[in-house]
């Protein structure tokens, strides 16, 4: 391998690192932790199951309006989090993002139930077809499934330690042992 090969290879690979490392802090802290549960909240709502049909018989052209303003907010709304952390205002920065969450889970919602008739549109399907490719090339890279596999061994030795520690090992025990008699303690005051 020549140097100008080596360099190249470097370069790459500073390239994909930050993506790798976002889209991998997007899809399992962010998607699996927080907005997958809301997402599936969300879809087994009464009133959604309404809006399903309601949907079934709306103009894509109206779907596809509604999809792009819901995004748009969404993803501003991300920026300006963004924004605001990078400002040091991390409370606000994290309050907006917090807030944009279950937009972003409805908003998912809305694609799935839509999917067909947003598809519909050559551009659309394009520009998805293209993300779609782009995620499916950064799980194939070396760097993603190293990264992965740290991020999968991190998270086993974190369950451990939660399990040793806090969700019922002998040292939760005895801390709630400790509880109910300090409770019990103050209790006959």
């Amino acid at each position: 391998m020549s140097i100008i090969e080596k360099i190249i290879n470097k370069v790459l690979i500073l390239i994909q690192l930050p993506l790798v490392l976002l889209f991998i802090i997007f899809e399992e802290v962010i998607w699996e932790g927080i907005a997958r549960p809301i997402y599936v909240r969300i879809k087994s709502l009464r009133i959604l199951k309404k809006f399903e049909r309601i949907l079934e018989i709306t103009p894509r052209g109206v779907i596809l309006f509604l999809f792009i303003i819901i995004f748009t907010i969404v993803e501003t709304a991300g920026i300006m989090a963004g924004i605001l952390f990078i400002k040091g205002q991390i409370l606000l920065g994290l309050g907006l993002y917090l807030t944009k969450i279950p937009i972003a889970g409805f908003t998912f919602w809305l694609f799935k139930v839509t999917k067909s008739k947003l598809l519909s549109f050559s551009w659309f399907e394009w520009i998805y077809n293209k993300m779609m490719g782009f995620f499916s090339w950064l799980k194939k890279q070396d760097i993603y499934r190293d990264t992965m596999r740290l991020v999968k061994n991190l998270k086993d030795y974190f369950r451990k330690i939660k399990s040793k520690y806090f969700a019922g090992g002998e040292f939760s025990r005895r801390i709630k042992k400790l509880y109910i008699d300090m409770k019990k303690i103050f209790d006959r005051r």
